[in-house]
């Protein structure tokens, strides 16, 4: 196996392949779910419901595209799949923070010093913007 690889790997068929858009344009899409990825760890509160149900529509779409294109493009669609859960994940807590309950459970959970932090906070943005 390792030497079929290898020699594949010497190939003209290889060559061909590295320097195609087949393999550039899923190596430069990848920033998309790279950066969702790490926008898993970041406060629900920033989650924009509008673009992540975009981002996650646009992903599918082209996993189908990736899929149906012949040759089948491997590479996006495990760039475009993987978008897609991230983005689904994403679109999971939004709806947990804004519409079930998340938000309120989050407020309960600060200590009572933090939310005086936060109450003088808004009063101080409100009294500015007059």
């Amino acid at each position: 196996m390792a030497s079929a690889f290898a020699s594949w790997i010497r190939s003209p068929a290889a060559r061909e392949y590295f320097f195609s858009t087949h393999f550039w344009g899923p190596v430069a899409n990848w920033g998309l779910p790279l950066a969702a990825l790490s926008d898993l760890r970041k406060d629900e509160e920033v989650i924009s419901g509008t673009m992540t149900a975009a981002l996650a529509s646009y992903s599918m779409v082209f996993m189908r595209f990736a899929w149906r294109v012949q040759p089948r493009n491997y590479l996006l669609f495990a760039c475009h799949a993987t978008n897609a859960t991230a983005q689904s994940i994403q679109g999971g807590r939004f709806v947990n923070y804004w519409y079930l309950g998340g938000k309120e459970k989050k407020e309960a959970s600060k200590p009572v010093v933090q939310q005086a932090a936060d109450a003088v906070q808004d009063t101080a943005k409100a009294v500015a913007s007059k």
